[in-house]
């Protein structure tokens, strides 16, 4: 009950029927957000792409300005020299074979998972369990790669990575609701612009539909998508 008082409390600080900019949501969802705990701040899009077809499948990484606020666990797939200067980057766990048996074997206690080039042919079999999680290698999110060290780096330093789901629907976080407005909005509308630019060519019609902006069991913020695309 008091669960429910709490939500809807925070729900009546949206204005019904209204749509927000990005900015004015990212700043409503720091009011909505819990005052017991540091809530995540997310964004979810719903996309006018057809995610069966390859050239219509939308994904991509940005750096977001201010991070995620929250240090991410990496896991690196690498011998020798580059999984020597993946462990001086901070990576939290490096190896090649073991790790990968470890992980086939279903341990997925990680944020994000980065491999050499050379191991993707054993790395390759995991795709049932990083797959479904969206922890798989990928060259095109530079979690493929030769330097390791700078794919941790990177994600440790904030950068996100983001596809569309079966349902044409995007989710990434922005940040946390203790961050201040300024680097909220900085890092939604770097998330945003990333997310227009990627816009396939074969999508018809308004790209981005609907979207929402909200925190860890806050209320969603109805985004003013005619904004986005105008902003970006």
């Amino acid at each position: 009950m008091a669960k429910s008082k709490v939500y809807n409390s925070a729900a009546a600080k949206v204005e019904e029927g209204k749509f927000y900019t990005p900015t004015e949501a990212v700043a409503l969802a720091k009011e909505t957000g819990s005052k017991k705990f540091n809530s995540t701040v997310e964004v979810a899009l719903k996309l006018a792409v057809d995610p069966r077809k390859a050239d219509q499948m939308v994904r991509g990484t940005v750096m977001l300005p201010h991070g995620t606020g929250k240090t991410a666990k990496v896991i690196v797939f690498a011998n020798g020299a580059a999984a020597e200067a993946a462990i001086a980057a901070g990576a939290d766990e490096v190896g090649g074979a073991e790790l990968i048996q470890r992980v086939a074997d279903g341990w997925t206690d990680f944020d994000a998972a980065v491999a050499v080039p050379e191991l993707m042919g054993q790395v390759g079999r995991l795709g049932k369990v990083l797959g479904p999680r969206g922890l798989m290698p990928n060259p095109k999110t530079g979690t493929v790669t030769p330097n390791p060290a700078k794919a941790v780096e990177e994600i440790k330093g904030g950068k996100i990575d983001f596809r569309v789901d079966k349902h044409a629907n995007l989710h990434f976080i922005v940040g946390k609701a203790s961050f201040d407005v300024a680097q909220l909005d900085e890092n939604i509308q770097a998330a945003l612009e990333e997310v227009v630019r990627l816009k396939p060519a074969s999508a018809k019609g308004r790209y981005i539909q609907k979207g929402s902006v909200s925190t860890t069991f806050g209320p969603g913020i109805p985004l003013d998508v005619s904004s986005i695309s105008a902003s970006a």
